[in-house]
């Protein structure tokens, strides 16, 4: 094998791959958030909070759901994944938790720990 024809079979292999590299690394780019599962992130309230009133409201972001629960009660996102929900407080100490599933049965669940003071 001449010193041309090993460049060629050099450059051949190093062509396949970079081209194996880019299609792996967008397939992963693109399936990513599937294998990661659902993630649910509260904006409003935060948790420890304090309220004077017992009526709150409770915002956030869930990605990658098919179910989202607030205290067990089904609540429903839009297409970004935003949520918003009011709900009244019991006197005294409140624990609030957020479950969300994907389609493949990998579940999450977010807890809140809040404080009506009256």
């Amino acid at each position: 094998m001449t010193l041309i024809d090993q460049k060629k079979l050099f450059l051949k292999i190093g062509f396949i791959a970079i081209i194996l590299v880019v299609v792996f690394g967008y397939g992963y780019f693109k399936i990513r958030n599937l294998l990661l599962g659902p993630t649910i992130s509260v904006s409003e309230p935060i948790n420890g909070q304090i309220f004077a009133s017992s009526t709150i409201s409770i915002r956030g972001l869930a990605k990658n759901v098919s179910s989202l629960s607030l205290n067990d009660r089904p609540i429903f996102v839009n297409e970004k994944g935003d949520f918003s929900e009011i709900m009244a407080l019991s006197p005294g100490y409140n624990i609030i938790s957020l479950k969300g599933a994907d389609k493949f049965g990998k579940k999450t669940e977010k807890t809140l720990e809040l404080v009506l003071r009256q």
